[in-house]
């Protein structure tokens, strides 16, 4: 399958200590099927950071997800199971990490989810409610790869200004 990052400059070896601590997964390195978001967050980086708008791409094996890989795949509806993963690895009092997968493919947590989050930590809403309000919205699917084992598993195939 193929797979794009969106970075501020092109990437050729993939660190996964760059990554920040409370993404929606945790620490680690993340990639969509979807071009467009891809190009979407390039852009977006280069804006807040500098550097030049860069697409890459990458082709990850089917077999790798049948692999002896530790891989969580949620549904692509948010779902209670989700919201409160992604709020665990969002939440600067949980330690972290908060979970061992290798690999972890959910939708991204956009801003719409990020309000919900916020109305369920202040109590507005219990976790059903926050997650059923997220229901109808389309969420791309994003991959996150945590450890260097899932990393292997990941070929560059191209880099292209966008």
């Amino acid at each position: 399958m193929t797979l794009y990052h969106g970075s501020n400059e092109d990437i050729q070896t993939i660190d996964l200590e760059k990554g920040l601590r409370f993404k929606d997964f945790g620490k680690g390195f993340y990639l969509t099927l979807d071009k467009s978001t891809a190009i979407r967050m390039a852009k977006k980086k280069a804006r807040l950071f500098g550097g030049t708008p860069t697409l890459i791409t990458y082709e990850l094996p089917e077999s790798a997800l049948d692999s002896e890989l530790k891989v969580k795949v949620f549904p692509e509806k948010a779902s209670v199971e989700w919201l409160l993963f992604v709020d665990a690895n969002r939440d600067r009092n949980h330690q972290q990490p908060v979970h061992d997968y290798d690999i972890v493919i959910e939708p991204i947590a956009d801003d719409g989810v990020v309000l919900q989050l916020t109305n369920y930590r202040e109590g507005i809403y219990s976790s059903e409610q926050a997650a059923k309000q997220l229901q109808d919205k389309y969420l791309d699917q994003q991959y996150y790869f945590g450890t260097r084992r899932a990393l292997n598993f990941l070929q560059k195939t191209s880099s292209e200004t966008v």
